[in-house]
């Protein structure tokens, strides 16, 4: 299937769907988390969202997100990005916080500025609890980029593991789940 099916397409574009998205959740998940840890207002607002929010099967997006962005790669990106930026934010945000406050006492002692402490001692500190997050929202992302492509993708190992149980193609939907895991 790799040299004659067209496997490796579907994976490659599978592989950058989920990698796509999931460094635009990086990125954001990471800058808001260490913006809510480091602001009280900020953090009383964003906890009600995120409390009413990381909850929800991210699954159940994909109808609303088809109406709002289409089928195509914007959709794609949105879905996997949104699979795994709450995981990331939230570990973000529980890793700053348990920064060692001494370190930071010790940082202002010696002049350091706001941003030197969020770059020189918080980040580095919340790195563990970061890389849990992406650790989990990589698996979200998995899963809901692949949920996405069997029901609107017409490439990508969803939609090729759609469609080979469509037509009972049993070794076909064997080789994908193999890809997949």
């Amino acid at each position: 299937m790799f040299s004659t099916d067209g496997l490796l397409t579907d994976l490659l574009m599978t592989l950058y769907r989920i990698f796509a998205g999931f460094a635009i959740a990086l990125v954001v998940g990471t800058l808001l988390g260490v913006w809510i840890a480091t602001s009280p207002r900020v953090r009383a607002v964003a906890d009600t969202w995120i409390a009413a929010l990381y909850p929800l099967p991210k699954v159940t997006l994909i109808p609303l997100l088809i109406i709002w962005l289409g089928t195509g790669g914007p959709f794609m990106l949105t879905i996997s990005a949104l699979g795994a930026i709450f995981p990331i934010l939230i570990n973000t945000v529980l890793g700053v916080r348990q920064c060692d406050p001494g370190l930071v006492l010790a940082a202002r002692d010696l002049g350091a500025s706001s941003g030197q402490i969020v770059h020189k001692v918080l980040i580095p500190s919340a790195i563990p609890s970061i890389f849990a997050g992406m650790r989990l929202g990589l698996g979200v992302s998995i899963i809901l980029v692949v949920a996405a492509e069997m029901v609107v993708g017409k490439v990508g190992l969803g939609s090729r593991l759609y469609l080979a149980g469509q037509i009972l193609e049993t070794e076909q939907v064997f080789a994908v789940l193999m890809v997949l895991a």
